[in-house]
């Protein structure tokens, strides 16, 4: 087995009643250990999608059903530790982000240790999303194959459709556990376990079947009352306090202001419900936060020691954030929508691709290792690389592009919804021609965005001299 890639992400959940518009939302961070690592944005048809699947880093084989959906898919440009999906929405408009990186304790390994030649982060939306057909199966799905063939490595995964988003945690190499985020509310969820309250008895919930007598029977559980998942298989560690725990805080902050919590709290909760209805942009604004307004945000004016005590949410190491979103005010083909966005997040925008199609824009499918400024990723990487030179003299620069830019997606994506229904005949073709759109003007104005600031930029150079002339 070659050694597991870790990544670190940061995954924001959304029900249908606590979104502005009832859909479902399922989001993440996708962050690696390096900070560029190449993207890109896919669509993997049925004849694409292997029968005979091997991993590259546990070499697991799995055999794989015959008859897979089209999907969405967001797999590294490099494939050398594999394809690692990242995230999607199949033909049916069931979603799947995988993986959030988690956390696990002595006690669990002690019982059922990893798999070495089991499946990880870079196998997982492969493995499951060409074949559910609801978030709940995905959730089936997954469980079974947990079971069976064990995992080398602690995760969170979600799962969405038009009704319903559900969060599972792998526990130990091939135990697990699931809940059905209610519909009024949302989840922040880090590098750490996060269930915490679990009922058993619940129909919002699932699990492997010895999981209950494996707490019982082996003393796993540390609380008086109750099942507290993040107690009994999590952590409560040092790092959490800093590079965890901090996030939660912040986007609980974001979504409940009228609440007042400790950003190093472990006992932070997992079910929230906002002071209001969640919109795109306010999970996107969570997804690419770095505390601001408070003491600890790297581009405050703290102390260092104070402003770099906590992991940001928006860092260098973001390939790509990702928003899944399933629509119920619409018909069925135009229901599902990959917004998504490359590289650091404080200088890009997530843009909404119509997921029922069969190919993508080029500028966002055909990123390789070379550098190229013709392709979105690379691009929105040079621009979060020159704001980071300068963070307060070009975020005003960013604010009127992210608006202006954020605008002008929306009226192309509302004129293709008003225009759909004289295009069903020929709806794949249609919503390409729509993807295209949106990727053209993407690219357009993250070009002109990097333009404006290479300019206004050249004339604050540390290396000028000013003779009045």
């Amino acid at each position: 087995m070659k050694k597991p890639i870790k990544g670190s992400c940061t995954t924001v959940l959304v029900g249908k009643k606590a979104s502005i518009d009832g859909s479902t939302m399922i989001s993440r961070n996708d962050d690696g250990h390096e900070a560029l690592d190449p993207q890109r944005f896919v669509v993997v048809n049925p004849e694409d999608q292997p029968r005979d699947y091997q991993a590259v880093i546990s070499g697991v084989q799995i055999k794989l059903p015959n008859n897979p959906m089209r999907y969405t898919s967001m797999p590294n440009s490099l494939l050398t530790n594999g394809i690692w999906p990242a995230a999607g929405i199949n033909s049916e408009n069931i979603t799947m982000s995988a993986t959030e990186t988690i956390t696990t304790n002595p006690r669990i390994q002690g019982l059922d240790p990893f798999v070495a030649g089991g499946i990880g982060e870079e196998d997982i939306v492969t493995l499951v999303l060409p074949y559910i057909h609801s978030a709940k199966e995905g959730v089936e799905r997954l469980g079974a194959i947990l079971t069976e063939f064990g995992t080398y490595e602690p995760n969170g995964i979600a799962f969405s459709d038009q009704d319903s988003v559900w969060w599972l945690e792998t526990i130990g190499g091939h135990h697990w556990a699931a809940v059905r985020i209610p519909d009024d509310a949302y989840v922040v969820a880090p590098n750490r376990m996060n269930i915490d309250h679990f009922d058993f008895n619940s129909a919002d919930t699932l699990y492997s079947a010895d999981l209950k007598a494996l707490i019982d029977d082996n003393n796993l559980n540390p609380d008086l009352n109750g099942y507290n998942l993040r107690h009994i298989f999590g952590s409560a560690s040092i790092k959490d306090t800093v590079y965890n725990n901090p996030r939660t805080w912040y986007g609980q902050q974001y979504f409940n202001p009228e609440i007042k919590q400790d950003p190093r709290d472990h006992d932070l909760p997992f079910i929230c419900h906002a002071n209001r209805k969640i919109s795109i942009e306010d999970v996107k604004f969570v997804l690419s936060s770095h505390f601001e307004n408070t003491e600890y945000d790297p581009y405050g004016s703290a102390p260092e020691d104070v402003k770099t005590l906590f992991r940001p949410i928006g860092i260098n190491r973001n390939h790509n954030v990702h928003i899944l979103q399933v629509r119920n005010n619409v018909p069925a083909e135009i229901a599902g929508v990959h917004w998504l966005a490359y590289g650091a997040n404080t200088f890009n925008t997530v843009v909404p691709f119509y997921a029922n199609v069969n190919d993508t824009p080029g500028s966002y499918k055909d990123a390789t290792g070379t550098f190229d400024l013709n392709n979105m990723y690379w691009l929105s990487c040079t621009t979060a690389l020159l704001g980071d030179t300068n963070y307060d003299f070009y975020v005003d620069m960013r604010n009127t592009f992210e608006l202006e830019a954020m605008s002008a997606y929306h009226a192309i994506q509302n004129a293709t919804d008003k225009a759909f229904a004289d295009h069903k005949a020929d709806a794949t073709s249609f919503l390409e021609a729509a993807n295209a759109k949106l990727a053209n003007e993407s690219l357009t104005r993250q070009t002109k965005l990097l333009g404006e600031m290479v300019i206004s930029g050249s004339e604050h150079m540390k290396l000028r001299y000013n003779l009045n002339d």
